[in-house]
């Protein structure tokens, strides 16, 4: 595949998921660098915003496994893995596996389950592997977890802990839409079917598995320049000097830009990255990644206002 193909399928998926899910274009895009770069993205907006919908256009337009946990808080690590169950047939336990067994993993509201639950997501993440009773068992290198959580009501839930969020390529937070296009929202769906609005059918199959893999070969052959690489590392250290921030990123953060970095390119249809690809994904990639300090919450400054102050004061390679 060359990078001119994985451009125009790019692009293909783009055409497709926004049959599904209109006004989030750039949430879109991040996705996709995500899912290219084998990165976890936590979407993080109100009910109604096609959060849901969008990871489920995903799965489809790629056509791989869905599957889908609703995280309440008496979910058990059990619900989410599988478990042995012992067959009185064959004297012998079998695996009944849990819904993490999928290539798309929708967590719904995962700052809902206790901190039990949430930890048994973490190898799963990270290796692309769960252990249930002393053996591993793979789950794909197609394997992605899409997040969500409900930043409005936060009685009743866990926070994530700094280690897991770190798992997590993108932070992305989805807004409502324009205006315009939930007016074409709603006159889409007062057009058709009431019972075929959360149905898949029907959706074009843009990309598989296989030409998945193939397309993150043609990635995984992009180098960054030195002088990227530079700019990358100056922008999270300054994360660790800057006086509103208490905990600044770490070297897997930096890591993390930098994959992003070449997937963002590739989908570009460029073997490089630029410096504008760095600044694109800075702040998805780190806002959920440092702690502020006292003195940003006393002035009523959030992540991203910071993030973005360190993007101004970094000069970029030219």
């Amino acid at each position: 595949m060359t990078l001119e193909t994985l451009s125009t399928r790019a692009d293909a998926l783009r055409d497709e998921i926004a049959k599904t899910v209109r006004g989030q274009e750039e949430i879109v895009d991040m996705l996709l660098v995500a899912l290219f770069a084998r990165g976890h993205v936590l979407l993080e907006g109100p009910p109604g915003t096609a959060k849901t919908l969008l990871a489920r256009s995903f799965a489809a337009a790629f056509d791989l496994d869905f599957g889908r946990i609703q995280f309440t808080p008496d979910l058990m690590p059990g619900d989410v893995l599988g478990t042995s169950i012992f067959n009185f047939q064959t004297n012998d336990f079998t695996l009944t596996k849990g819904p993490v067994f999928s290539q798309v993993l929708l967590a719904d509201e995962i700052n809902r389950a206790p901190p039990k639950t949430q930890a048994a997501l973490l190898q799963a993440m990270n290796e692309r592997m769960v252990s249930i009773d002393g053996t591993d068992h793979s789950l794909g290198d197609e394997f992605i977890v899409v997040a969500t959580q409900n930043p409005i009501e936060q009685q009743g839930t866990y926070p994530l802990p700094e280690a897991q969020l770190d798992r997590f390529l993108f932070k992305l937070v989805v807004d409502f839409p324009p205006e315009a296009v939930e007016m074409e929202i709603l006159q889409a769906h007062a057009a058709e079917p009431i019972e075929s609005r959360a149905s898949m059918d029907g959706k074009n199959k843009v990309m598989g598995a296989e030409t998945l893999a193939e397309s993150r070969a043609v990635i995984d052959s992009i180098i960054l320049k030195d002088d990227i690489l530079a700019y990358i590392l100056r922008l999270v250290r300054a994360t660790r000097e800057n006086a509103e921030i208490s905990y600044g990123a770490s070297t897997r953060a930096a890591d993390a830009i930098a994959t992003a970095a070449r997937a963002a390119a590739a989908l570009a249809g460029r073997d490089f990255a630029i410096p504008d690809d760095v600044k694109r994904l800075f702040v998805p990639a780190l806002r959920h990644r440092i702690v502020l300090g006292s003195t940003a919450e006393i002035e009523g400054r959030n992540a991203v206002q910071v993030l973005e102050n360190i993007l101004d004061q970094i000069e970029a390679p030219r």
